[in-house]
């Protein structure tokens, strides 16, 4: 696909940030690497170079701030939609009557991995196929079970190789697409249109796919951003008393 083709449109990028978080306390401003985690998907949105404007969307003035130091735009929501029991749905329609824009893409500050030449491939994709609606996801190629029954794989058979198996798709989050005129109708009409007209899915990368929700997860991105800064990532190296021939 042509860059210009998607390019004549307002593509808006939505940061999502709220304060409070359950699993891991003021999850936004916790720092990796010695930046807040949202900086990450700021500056991603920013490097991709596919965005008329990008948001920060938040119902806590702080990020006001983060959105003003990083030279993005801030959007001050209501606080009854920054509650654990506020729908996303109702987040971006909120979003949408104030921003008007052709296509909206929710940038999730939860994947601080993900690299800005992807979110320019998600949205190609997104043109490409004329959705009107794309969720990122990631690629298990593994043995997988739902309620104790085998989805991807027959019991009654000898055991499957993994890369013969039909691929599990589960949802990253790190991206989330919309058309804005399907998303804001479709709302209107039936009050939910997370999965408004045409959806597709999109499988990102394994680095796109770490998620930040708790402590833990925190920790091991911090783990990979310093092995990628201080390991040659090129460099496969193997144990000498080990004869590799031929």
């Amino acid at each position: 696909m042509k860059k210009t083709k998607i390019s004549k449109l307002k593509i808006i990028a939505m940061i999502p940030a709220r304060k409070g978080s359950q699993r891991l306390k003021w999850k936004n401003l916790a720092l990796l690497d010695g930046k807040p985690l949202i900086s990450y998907a700021i500056e991603a949105a920013q490097k991709s170079k596919m965005f008329s404007k990008i948001i920060v969307n938040s119902e806590d003035k702080v990020f006001k701030e983060i959105a003003r130091k990083y030279g993005v735009e801030f959007y001050h929501r209501s606080f009854h939609l920054a509650s654990s029991a506020a729908k996303s749905d109702e987040v971006v329609y909120d979003f949408l009557k104030h921003n008007p824009c052709d296509i909206l893409t929710w940038v999730n500050p939860t994947s601080p991995l993900q690299p800005a030449e992807e979110i320019q491939d998600v949205l190609y994709y997104f043109q490409k196929n004329n959705l009107d609606t794309l969720i990122t996801v990631k690629n298990e190629q593994v043995h997988c079970i739902f309620e104790n029954k085998p989805i991807n794989f027959d019991i009654k058979e000898q055991f499957s190789q993994t890369q013969n198996l039909v691929p599990i798709q589960s949802f990253v989050y790190s991206l989330m697409v919309w058309k804005a005129d399907c998303f804001k109708q479709t709302y209107e009409k039936q009050g939910y249109a997370f999965f408004c007209g045409k959806t597709g899915f999109y499988p990102v990368s394994r680095l796109s796919s770490v998620i930040i929700k708790r402590e833990e997860d925190l920790h091991f991105a911090q783990a990979i951003l310093h092995s990628m800064n201080t390991i040659d990532q090129k460099a496969i190296l193997y144990d000498r008393a080990i004869s590799l021939k031929g």
